[in-house]
C-alpha cells in the first residue's frame, strides 16, 4: 500500500516534471522570437554609391600670362560666379571619386607693356574635372574630405576685341581639392569646397594683321558652397 509520503512525493515529482515540460514548450515557442534582428543603421555603406552635388562657384582666375617675344607682357582674365554640378560614386566609404561640370567665360585683357590692348578678346571655358578623393568618417554628420585630379579644359566661341582673332588651345591640368559636407540626415547635406586648378594653355592670336602667339596662365581658385544628395 502506497503511504501518504510517498504520494506527495510522487505528486510533486508530477508537478515538477509538468512545470518543466510546459517551460520547454514556451521556449520551444518563442525561440524564433529571440533571434537577434540586425539593428537599423545609417551607415554609409547601407546607402547607394551616388552622390549629387549642385553648388553655387566662384571662379577667381590667377592673372598671369604673356605674349611671345614682347618683353614685360602680361594678360589678366575676367572672374565669375557659375552654377556647378558634381557627380560622385563612393567605391568605400572613404574613397570616391567626383566628376565635377560647369563652364564659365574669361574675357581677356593685356597688361603690362601690353596694358593698352584693352580687352583682347572673350572665350568660353569648360573644365570637366576628375578628382579621386577621401573622405574622413569619424566626425558624424560632419564629413571632410581631400581630394586630387584631372581636367581637360576646352574652349569654345572665342571671339576677338582689339584682337580680330583669338584661339586658346584646348589642355589638361592637374586639380586639388578639400570641403566638408554637413549631413542634416542620411541623405540631404550642405557642402563647401575649395579646388584649385592648375591650367596653362597656350593661345593664338591676330592684331592689327599681326600673329602673336604666348601662354595664358590661368590657374583659377574654384570656391563654391550648395547642397548634397546621396541616394
Amino acid at each position: 500500500m502506497t503511504t501518504p509520503w510517498t504520494a506527495c512525493n510522487r505528486a510533486i515529482i508530477a508537478t515538477a516534471t509538468l512545470m518543466l515540460l510546459s517551460s520547454a514548450a514556451a521556449a520551444a515557442d518563442l525561440a524564433p522570437l529571440q533571434e537577434p534582428v540586425p539593428a537599423a543603421t545609417t551607415d554609409i555603406a547601407s546607402l547607394s554609391p551616388w552622390q549629387i552635388r549642385v553648388r553655387g562657384l566662384g571662379v577667381f582666375t590667377n592673372d598671369s600670362g604673356s605674349v611671345d617675344g614682347v618683353a614685360g607682357s602680361d594678360l589678366s582674365y575676367s572672374d565669375t560666379v557659375i552654377p556647378e554640378l558634381d557627380v560622385s560614386y563612393y567605391f568605400t566609404d572613404n574613397i570616391a571619386a567626383e566628376l565635377i561640370l560647369g563652364t564659365t567665360y574669361a574675357n581677356v585683357y593685356g597688361e603690362g607693356s601690353v596694358a593698352g590692348l584693352g580687352k583682347i578678346g572673350k572665350t568660353w571655358v569648360l573644365p570637366p574635372t576628375l578628382t579621386l578623393q577621401y573622405h574622413f568618417t569619424d566626425f558624424g554628420a560632419f564629413k571632410p574630405y581631400v581630394g586630387a585630379g584631372l581636367n581637360y579644359t576646352m574652349f569654345y566661341s572665342q571671339s576677338g576685341d582689339t584682337a580680330s582673332d583669338l584661339d586658346v588651345k584646348n589642355t589638361f591640368g592637374t586639380a586639388l581639392q578639400i570641403g566638408a559636407d554637413y549631413m542634416v540626415n542620411e541623405h540631404w547635406g550642405v557642402n563647401f569646397d575649395v579646388k584649385k586648378l592648375f591650367l596653362k594653355a597656350d593661345y593664338e592670336t591676330t592684331i592689327g594683321g599681326t600673329d602673336f602667339s604666348g601662354k595664358a596662365k590661368l590657374d583659377p581658385w574654384l570656391i563654391g558652397a550648395g547642397v548634397t544628395y546621396r541616394f
